[in-house]
Protein backbone atom coordinates (compact mmCIF):
# COMPACT_ATOMS: atom_id res chain seq x y z
CA UNK A 1 0.00 0.00 0.00
CA UNK A 2 1.16 3.39 -0.89
CA UNK A 3 2.25 5.68 1.69
CA UNK A 4 -0.29 8.06 0.88
CA UNK A 5 -3.80 5.92 1.43
CA UNK A 6 -1.39 5.21 4.66
CA UNK A 7 -1.96 8.72 5.65
CA UNK A 8 -5.11 10.12 8.17
CA UNK A 9 -8.05 11.94 5.71
CA UNK A 10 -7.41 15.18 7.24
CA UNK A 11 -3.40 14.86 6.47
CA UNK A 12 -3.97 14.57 3.13
CA UNK A 13 -7.07 17.24 2.83
CA UNK A 14 -4.37 19.44 4.59
CA UNK A 15 -1.78 18.65 2.28
CA UNK A 16 -3.95 19.28 -0.80
CA UNK A 17 -5.33 22.51 0.15
CA UNK A 18 -1.91 23.45 0.76
CA UNK A 19 -0.60 22.70 -2.60
CA UNK A 20 -3.26 24.44 -4.28
CA UNK A 21 -2.62 27.79 -1.80
CA UNK A 22 1.03 27.18 -3.00
CA UNK A 23 -0.13 27.08 -6.70
CA UNK A 24 -1.60 30.17 -6.59
CA UNK A 25 0.77 31.99 -4.63
CA UNK A 26 4.13 33.72 -5.47
CA UNK A 27 5.69 32.20 -7.79
CA UNK A 28 8.58 30.02 -5.23
CA UNK A 29 7.15 31.66 -2.19
CA UNK A 30 8.86 34.75 -3.81
CA UNK A 31 12.33 33.51 -3.92
CA UNK A 32 13.08 35.06 -6.87
CA UNK A 33 11.20 37.95 -7.13
CA UNK A 34 14.04 39.97 -7.49
CA UNK A 35 14.48 38.75 -11.33
CA UNK A 36 10.49 38.45 -12.02
CA UNK A 37 9.11 41.32 -14.17
CA UNK A 38 5.36 42.13 -14.80
CA UNK A 39 3.37 41.25 -17.63
CA UNK A 40 3.20 42.58 -20.74
CA UNK A 41 6.64 41.59 -21.80
CA UNK A 42 7.25 42.23 -25.39
CA UNK A 43 11.35 41.93 -24.64
CA UNK A 44 12.57 38.79 -23.04
CA UNK A 45 16.00 39.46 -21.27
CA UNK A 46 18.62 36.94 -20.09
CA UNK A 47 18.43 38.12 -16.34
CA UNK A 48 14.77 38.22 -15.68
CA UNK A 49 11.64 36.08 -16.52
CA UNK A 50 7.64 37.12 -17.02
CA UNK A 51 5.62 36.54 -13.66
CA UNK A 52 2.99 34.45 -15.67
CA UNK A 53 6.25 32.29 -16.88
CA UNK A 54 6.97 32.01 -13.51
CA UNK A 55 3.73 30.94 -12.52
CA UNK A 56 3.21 28.34 -15.00
CA UNK A 57 6.57 26.60 -13.81
CA UNK A 58 5.79 26.67 -10.58
CA UNK A 59 2.01 24.97 -10.75
CA UNK A 60 3.63 22.53 -12.89
CA UNK A 61 6.65 21.74 -9.61
CA UNK A 62 3.38 21.64 -7.27
CA UNK A 63 1.33 19.42 -9.51
CA UNK A 64 3.91 17.29 -11.51
CA UNK A 65 7.17 17.13 -9.67
CA UNK A 66 6.69 17.48 -6.10
CA UNK A 67 3.48 15.92 -5.21
CA UNK A 68 5.14 13.78 -2.23
CA UNK A 69 6.89 17.18 -0.67
CA UNK A 70 6.03 19.16 1.92
CA UNK A 71 6.63 22.34 0.08
CA UNK A 72 5.27 24.53 2.75
CA UNK A 73 9.28 25.52 3.38
CA UNK A 74 10.37 25.14 0.28
CA UNK A 75 14.07 26.50 1.12
CA UNK A 76 14.20 23.80 2.90
CA UNK A 77 13.29 21.00 -0.22
CA UNK A 78 14.82 23.26 -3.13
CA UNK A 79 17.97 20.90 -3.60
CA UNK A 80 14.83 18.22 -4.01
CA UNK A 81 13.20 20.22 -6.02
CA UNK A 82 15.94 21.52 -8.38
CA UNK A 83 17.21 18.23 -8.45
CA UNK A 84 13.39 16.56 -9.63
CA UNK A 85 13.47 19.87 -12.55
CA UNK A 86 16.64 19.04 -13.73
CA UNK A 87 15.81 15.16 -14.51
CA UNK A 88 12.70 16.52 -16.19
CA UNK A 89 14.47 18.75 -18.14
CA UNK A 90 17.33 16.79 -19.35
CA UNK A 91 14.48 13.83 -20.42
CA UNK A 92 12.86 16.71 -22.39
CA UNK A 93 16.47 17.66 -23.80
CA UNK A 94 16.86 13.73 -24.87
CA UNK A 95 13.80 13.05 -26.12
CA UNK A 96 11.23 14.46 -28.43
CA UNK A 97 8.17 13.02 -27.25
CA UNK A 98 9.31 14.00 -23.54
CA UNK A 99 9.94 17.55 -24.42
CA UNK A 100 6.71 17.85 -26.61
CA UNK A 101 5.00 16.51 -23.37
CA UNK A 102 6.94 18.79 -21.41
CA UNK A 103 5.86 21.73 -23.30
CA UNK A 104 2.41 20.60 -22.94
CA UNK A 105 2.52 20.40 -19.18
CA UNK A 106 3.95 23.42 -18.76
CA UNK A 107 1.22 25.33 -21.19
CA UNK A 108 3.69 26.91 -23.79
CA UNK A 109 7.27 27.41 -25.78
CA UNK A 110 7.63 30.60 -23.37
CA UNK A 111 7.37 28.92 -20.24
CA UNK A 112 9.74 25.96 -21.73
CA UNK A 113 12.52 28.53 -22.68
CA UNK A 114 12.17 30.15 -19.34
CA UNK A 115 13.01 27.09 -16.92
CA UNK A 116 16.80 27.52 -17.27
CA UNK A 117 16.61 31.07 -16.04
CA UNK A 118 14.10 30.11 -13.48
CA UNK A 119 16.61 26.92 -12.58
CA UNK A 120 19.37 29.40 -12.11
CA UNK A 121 17.76 31.54 -9.72
CA UNK A 122 16.93 29.54 -7.98
CA UNK A 123 20.48 27.79 -7.49
CA UNK A 124 21.66 31.38 -6.67
CA UNK A 125 18.68 32.65 -4.82
CA UNK A 126 20.96 33.71 -2.00
CA UNK A 127 23.40 35.57 -4.37
CA UNK A 128 20.21 37.19 -5.83
CA UNK A 129 19.77 38.96 -1.93
CA UNK A 130 23.38 39.96 -2.04
CA UNK A 131 23.09 41.84 -5.46
CA UNK A 132 20.28 43.51 -4.17
CA UNK A 133 22.21 44.75 -0.94
CA UNK A 134 24.60 45.58 -3.19
CA UNK A 135 22.25 47.83 -5.23
CA UNK A 136 21.16 49.45 -2.67
CA UNK A 137 24.93 49.74 -1.47
CA UNK A 138 25.38 51.76 -4.63
CA UNK A 139 22.95 54.42 -3.93
CA UNK A 140 25.47 55.16 -0.73
CA UNK A 141 28.95 54.52 -2.80
CA UNK A 142 30.24 58.66 -3.32
CA UNK A 143 33.44 57.52 -4.55
CA UNK A 144 33.68 57.47 -8.63
CA UNK A 145 36.70 54.52 -8.57
CA UNK A 146 35.08 52.98 -5.82
CA UNK A 147 31.75 52.65 -7.51
CA UNK A 148 34.04 51.01 -10.49
CA UNK A 149 35.70 48.46 -8.77
CA UNK A 150 32.61 47.44 -6.97
CA UNK A 151 31.01 46.68 -10.48
CA UNK A 152 33.82 45.17 -11.58
CA UNK A 153 33.55 43.04 -8.83
CA UNK A 154 30.40 41.43 -10.31
CA UNK A 155 30.88 38.36 -12.38
CA UNK A 156 31.81 39.36 -15.66
CA UNK A 157 33.30 36.29 -16.79
CA UNK A 158 29.32 34.69 -15.97
CA UNK A 159 27.29 36.17 -18.33
CA UNK A 160 24.01 34.06 -17.33
CA UNK A 161 24.74 34.78 -13.78
CA UNK A 162 25.72 38.34 -14.58
CA UNK A 163 22.74 39.09 -16.31
CA UNK A 164 20.69 37.86 -13.08
CA UNK A 165 22.91 39.57 -10.80
CA UNK A 166 22.86 42.36 -12.42
CA UNK A 167 18.88 42.60 -12.99
CA UNK A 168 18.40 42.13 -9.08
CA UNK A 169 20.97 44.52 -8.41
CA UNK A 170 19.25 47.49 -10.58
CA UNK A 171 16.22 47.33 -9.24
CA UNK A 172 17.17 48.43 -5.84
CA UNK A 173 19.24 51.23 -7.93
CA UNK A 174 18.13 55.12 -7.52
CA UNK A 175 20.12 56.57 -9.95
CA UNK A 176 21.00 54.27 -12.53
CA UNK A 177 23.28 56.99 -14.84
CA UNK A 178 25.71 56.33 -12.28
CA UNK A 179 26.28 52.90 -12.89
CA UNK A 180 26.01 53.71 -17.16
CA UNK A 181 28.71 56.32 -16.03
CA UNK A 182 30.90 53.88 -14.09
CA UNK A 183 30.43 51.26 -16.69
CA UNK A 184 31.59 53.69 -19.38
CA UNK A 185 34.71 54.23 -17.37
CA UNK A 186 35.40 50.95 -16.89
CA UNK A 187 34.99 49.99 -20.54
CA UNK A 188 37.03 52.66 -22.03
CA UNK A 189 34.33 54.26 -24.35
CA UNK A 190 30.73 54.54 -24.74
CA UNK A 191 30.57 52.66 -27.88
CA UNK A 192 27.69 49.81 -27.39
CA UNK A 193 29.94 47.13 -28.92
CA UNK A 194 33.24 48.18 -26.66
CA UNK A 195 30.46 48.45 -23.67
CA UNK A 196 29.13 44.47 -24.59
CA UNK A 197 32.57 43.25 -24.93
CA UNK A 198 33.79 44.26 -21.68
CA UNK A 199 30.83 41.73 -20.28
CA UNK A 200 29.29 44.42 -19.32
CA UNK A 201 25.92 43.68 -21.92
CA UNK A 202 23.99 42.40 -18.68
CA UNK A 203 23.80 45.98 -17.13
CA UNK A 204 22.13 47.06 -20.41
CA UNK A 205 19.71 43.93 -20.12
CA UNK A 206 18.82 45.17 -17.06
CA UNK A 207 18.05 48.87 -17.36
CA UNK A 208 16.04 47.91 -20.43
CA UNK A 209 14.32 44.97 -18.49
CA UNK A 210 13.36 47.46 -15.72
CA UNK A 211 12.42 50.18 -17.94
CA UNK A 212 9.74 47.64 -19.82
CA UNK A 213 8.90 46.63 -16.33
CA UNK A 214 7.01 49.89 -16.08
CA UNK A 215 4.21 49.29 -18.73
CA UNK A 216 2.05 47.51 -16.32
CA UNK A 217 2.55 50.39 -13.87
CA UNK A 218 0.68 52.53 -16.71
CA UNK A 219 -2.62 50.47 -17.71
CA UNK A 220 -4.79 51.65 -15.14
CA UNK A 221 -7.90 53.90 -16.25
CA UNK A 222 -10.75 55.56 -14.67
CA UNK A 223 -11.11 58.00 -12.16
CA UNK A 224 -9.74 56.05 -9.45
CA UNK A 225 -6.74 54.99 -11.00
CA UNK A 226 -3.26 55.04 -8.27
CA UNK A 227 -2.01 58.24 -10.61
CA UNK A 228 0.70 58.29 -7.80
CA UNK A 229 1.97 55.26 -9.00
CA UNK A 230 1.85 55.84 -12.85
CA UNK A 231 3.58 58.83 -12.40
CA UNK A 232 6.61 57.23 -10.52
CA UNK A 233 6.23 54.28 -13.04
CA UNK A 234 7.14 57.63 -15.60
CA UNK A 235 9.99 59.33 -13.19
CA UNK A 236 11.47 55.72 -13.09
CA UNK A 237 11.24 55.06 -17.16
CA UNK A 238 13.10 58.12 -17.46
CA UNK A 239 15.55 57.80 -15.11
CA UNK A 240 16.58 54.41 -16.79
CA UNK A 241 16.24 55.60 -20.22
CA UNK A 242 18.61 58.88 -19.47
CA UNK A 243 21.11 56.13 -17.95
CA UNK A 244 21.41 54.69 -21.62
CA UNK A 245 20.82 57.70 -23.87
CA UNK A 246 22.55 60.06 -21.66
CA UNK A 247 25.98 57.44 -22.14
CA UNK A 248 25.84 54.74 -24.54
CA UNK A 249 26.58 55.12 -28.30
CA UNK A 250 23.88 53.08 -29.52
CA UNK A 251 24.71 51.59 -32.90
CA UNK A 252 21.70 52.73 -35.81
CA UNK A 253 19.77 49.04 -35.95
CA UNK A 254 21.01 46.78 -33.61
CA UNK A 255 19.20 45.30 -31.17
CA UNK A 256 19.68 47.23 -28.22
CA UNK A 257 18.62 50.15 -29.80
CA UNK A 258 15.79 48.95 -31.49
CA UNK A 259 14.39 47.49 -28.08
CA UNK A 260 14.45 50.90 -26.54
CA UNK A 261 12.78 52.75 -29.61
CA UNK A 262 10.07 50.11 -29.33
CA UNK A 263 9.61 50.29 -25.80
CA UNK A 264 9.97 54.03 -26.06
CA UNK A 265 7.02 53.58 -28.13
CA UNK A 266 4.60 51.39 -25.82
CA UNK A 267 5.19 53.46 -22.95
CA UNK A 268 3.84 56.55 -25.09
CA UNK A 269 1.20 55.15 -26.80
CA UNK A 270 0.10 53.59 -22.83
CA UNK A 271 -0.07 57.18 -21.81
CA UNK A 272 -1.78 58.86 -25.12
CA UNK A 273 -5.30 58.69 -24.39
CA UNK A 274 -5.08 59.96 -21.32
CA UNK A 275 -2.91 62.95 -22.18
CA UNK A 276 -5.97 63.64 -24.62
CA UNK A 277 -8.65 63.34 -21.63
CA UNK A 278 -6.68 66.55 -19.68
CA UNK A 279 -8.25 69.08 -21.37
CA UNK A 280 -12.06 68.06 -21.79
CA UNK A 281 -11.67 66.91 -18.36
CA UNK A 282 -10.66 70.02 -16.88
CA UNK A 283 -13.48 71.63 -19.15
CA UNK A 284 -16.38 69.48 -17.58
CA UNK A 285 -14.43 69.72 -13.73
CA UNK A 286 -14.69 73.07 -13.65
CA UNK A 287 -17.64 74.81 -15.67
CA UNK A 288 -21.28 74.60 -14.28
CA UNK A 289 -23.75 72.69 -16.34
CA UNK A 290 -25.67 74.71 -19.27
CA UNK A 291 -29.00 72.80 -18.71
CA UNK A 292 -30.67 71.96 -15.30
CA UNK A 293 -29.45 72.27 -11.61
CA UNK A 294 -25.98 73.06 -10.82
CA UNK A 295 -24.34 69.93 -9.13
CA UNK A 296 -20.67 68.37 -8.87
CA UNK A 297 -18.83 65.70 -10.62
CA UNK A 298 -16.40 64.66 -8.13
CA UNK A 299 -15.65 62.12 -10.55
CA UNK A 300 -14.68 64.18 -13.22
CA UNK A 301 -12.93 66.90 -11.01
CA UNK A 302 -10.79 63.89 -9.06
CA UNK A 303 -9.97 62.82 -12.86
CA UNK A 304 -8.88 66.00 -14.28
CA UNK A 305 -7.07 66.66 -10.96
CA UNK A 306 -5.03 63.11 -11.87
CA UNK A 307 -5.16 64.49 -15.49
CA UNK A 308 -3.00 67.56 -14.16
CA UNK A 309 -1.09 65.58 -12.34
CA UNK A 310 0.23 63.35 -15.15
CA UNK A 311 0.78 65.95 -17.32
CA UNK A 312 3.49 67.30 -14.95
CA UNK A 313 4.92 64.16 -14.66
CA UNK A 314 4.94 63.62 -18.74
CA UNK A 315 6.59 67.40 -18.69
CA UNK A 316 9.59 66.12 -16.68
CA UNK A 317 9.99 62.67 -18.25
CA UNK A 318 9.06 64.20 -21.98
CA UNK A 319 12.91 63.65 -23.33
CA UNK A 320 12.14 59.78 -22.61
CA UNK A 321 8.87 59.37 -24.65
CA UNK A 322 7.68 60.13 -27.80
CA UNK A 323 4.69 62.67 -27.61
CA UNK A 324 6.28 66.09 -28.47
CA UNK A 325 3.58 67.44 -30.57
CA UNK A 326 0.84 66.23 -28.33
CA UNK A 327 2.09 67.05 -24.74
CA UNK A 328 2.91 70.79 -26.15
CA UNK A 329 -0.66 70.63 -27.80
CA UNK A 330 -2.24 69.22 -23.69
CA UNK A 331 0.12 71.51 -21.86
CA UNK A 332 -1.04 75.04 -23.50
CA UNK A 333 -4.81 74.27 -23.73
CA UNK A 334 -4.75 73.01 -19.79
CA UNK A 335 -3.41 76.55 -18.99
CA UNK A 336 -5.06 78.45 -21.16
CA UNK A 337 -8.09 76.11 -20.13
CA UNK A 338 -7.57 76.93 -16.64
CA UNK A 339 -7.11 80.44 -16.31
CA UNK A 340 -10.37 80.63 -18.15
CA UNK A 341 -12.45 78.69 -15.59
CA UNK A 342 -10.55 80.10 -12.58
CA UNK A 343 -11.85 83.78 -13.93
CA UNK A 344 -15.25 82.57 -14.46
CA UNK A 345 -15.68 80.77 -11.27
CA UNK A 346 -14.00 83.82 -9.94
CA UNK A 347 -16.64 86.11 -10.75
CA UNK A 348 -19.56 83.33 -9.70
CA UNK A 349 -17.95 83.62 -6.38
CA UNK A 350 -18.30 87.34 -6.25
CA UNK A 351 -21.95 87.21 -7.55
CA UNK A 352 -22.83 84.41 -4.78
CA UNK A 353 -20.25 83.86 -2.06
CA UNK A 354 -22.70 81.62 -0.16
CA UNK A 355 -22.42 79.38 -3.53
CA UNK A 356 -20.24 75.81 -2.34
CA UNK A 357 -20.48 74.03 -5.71
CA UNK A 358 -18.46 76.96 -7.42
CA UNK A 359 -16.19 77.43 -4.41
CA UNK A 360 -15.72 73.85 -4.37
CA UNK A 361 -14.53 73.72 -8.37
CA UNK A 362 -12.55 77.16 -7.25
CA UNK A 363 -10.80 75.20 -4.98
CA UNK A 364 -10.16 72.22 -7.09
CA UNK A 365 -9.38 74.55 -9.94
CA UNK A 366 -6.43 76.56 -7.64
CA UNK A 367 -5.18 73.13 -6.55
CA UNK A 368 -4.46 72.23 -10.38
CA UNK A 369 -3.00 75.93 -11.34
CA UNK A 370 -0.56 74.86 -7.98
CA UNK A 371 0.78 71.71 -10.04
CA UNK A 372 0.18 72.80 -14.24
CA UNK A 373 1.58 76.77 -13.32
CA UNK A 374 3.37 77.25 -9.70
CA UNK A 375 2.41 77.92 -6.16
CA UNK A 376 2.87 81.11 -6.45
CA UNK A 377 0.03 81.82 -8.87
CA UNK A 378 -2.16 79.46 -6.61
CA UNK A 379 -1.54 82.07 -3.59
CA UNK A 380 -2.66 84.94 -5.82
CA UNK A 381 -5.77 83.06 -6.95
CA UNK A 382 -6.52 81.79 -3.40
CA UNK A 383 -6.52 85.81 -2.00
CA UNK A 384 -8.45 86.64 -4.73
CA UNK A 385 -11.44 83.62 -3.82
CA UNK A 386 -10.80 84.72 -0.05
CA UNK A 387 -11.79 88.15 -1.36
CA UNK A 388 -14.73 87.46 -3.01
CA UNK A 389 -15.97 85.16 -0.11
CA UNK A 390 -15.92 88.17 2.48
CA UNK A 391 -17.94 90.55 0.16
CA UNK A 392 -20.48 88.33 1.25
Amino acid sequence: MSQTTNRPADTVEQRQSMRAGASSSQPFAGLIDAVIVDDPVPFAFPGSVARSLAQAVWIWVNRDLCQDIDISDLEQVMPDVLARMREAVDGADADYDNGRRLRAALGNDEARAALPVIMAALRNRAVLDKAQAFGRAVNTIADEAALGTAIHSMPLQDPPLAALLFHAAMGQVANPSRVVGAVIKLSGNSNEGTVARAGFGPVIDAILAHAQNQLHLLQPSGPFSDIDLMCRALDRFHRLVRALTGYVEFARGSRWSMVLSAITKQISDRIEPRLKDVVPDINQALRKPREGADRLDNDRLLAALNGVYLLSAIRDSRDSLALNALFDQAWNQSGQTLEMHLQRNLELLRQNPDDKIVGTRMEAGIKMAEIRFNPEYAETLRRARAAAERRG
